[in-house]
């Protein structure tokens, strides 16, 4: 049958960019998977483990239970995204900008 079963963010005390404020941006809060009506998820954990700024999470990095496949099989869709930290950015576009002026 077809399920839609949240997604669930761990390990984020081991991720270098969440420890230096980056923003975890979840595209897909719920994936859309394939399995048997007795083997249904509560919930998908996505490990955050050594994940950085800038680093994406794909269905293709996901590890699903035994038996359990992606509903959507053509593409290896983002379901999430570790961001700069708005106020890092604008900083940086600031010093940019100012560097581009000075030159």
């Amino acid at each position: 049958i077809t399920v839609e079963v949240p997604v669930h963010f761990v390990d984020e005390d081991k991720s270098p960019g969440m420890k230096r404020g980056a923003v975890l941006n979840i595209v897909r809060h719920e994936l859309q998977l394939d399995c048997p009506s007795n083997a249904i998820p509560d919930q998908i954990d996505i490990s955050l483990d050594g994940l950085d700024v800038g680093a994406s999470i794909h269905i293709s990095a996901v590890t699903l239970p035994k038996g359990v496949v992606s509903h959507i099989s053509d593409r290896d869709f983002t379901i999430a995204t570790l961001v700069a930290p708005s106020a890092l950015k604008s900083e940086t576009d600031a010093a940019e900008a100012a560097e581009v002026a000075a030159a």
